[in-house]
């Protein structure tokens, strides 16, 4: 059952997440049709949901290896070279995440310690832009899991393959 919820962990949050904002949305629609005004938490809970369901969005896609990449200038390249050049745009982009989780969670903690409350649903905005962290973070991991994976398994060679289609 854990592992089930780890390997589709992105699917699922990402699925919830935007049921959760479309609701929200289909709720204030409906409202302001009736009612001729609008519930402001719908907006401030579809917005929330909107920033959770795009960050751990881009972690889902790291997982499938399904973010833009330019890559014919590799093409020509041997598999080996293509692999090590691979590799090395996929250190750097974990690397980056990594910082951009650090940051992020740098000044999150700021607003910690000096919090501002969200105007409708009263919670303290750190915990929801928290989301921002936790995806980079994720992001990173979820890149060099497929490198781990793929070494283990012995389908390097695939992730070019990939990149050709």
């Amino acid at each position: 059952m854990l592992r089930k919820l780890y390997d589709n962990f992105e699917e699922v949050f990402c699925v919830f997440t935007m049921a959760v904002m479309v609701a929200c949305l289909t709720i204030q629609v409906a409202i302001r049709a009736v009612a001729g005004s609008s519930l402001a938490w719908t907006e401030e809970l579809s917005r929330y949901s909107f920033l959770w369901t795009v960050y751990i969005g881009a972690a889902l896609v790291a997982k499938h290896n399904s973010h833009v990449r330019i890559t014919a200038q590799f093409l020509p390249l041997p598999v080996r070279i293509r692999l090590a050049f691979r590799l090395l745009a996929d250190v750097i982009w974990a690397t980056l995440t990594l910082y951009i989780a650090w940051q992020s969670w740098t000044v999150l903690r700021e607003g910690m310690e000096f919090p501002e409350i969200s105007p409708t649903l009263h919670i303290v905005k750190a915990y929801v832009e928290m989301v921002i962290p936790a995806g980079f973070a994720l992001m990173a991991w979820r890149i060099v899991e497929t490198w781990i994976a793929r070494c283990k398994n012995g389908t390097l060679p695939e992730l070019l393959r990939e990149e050709i289609v």
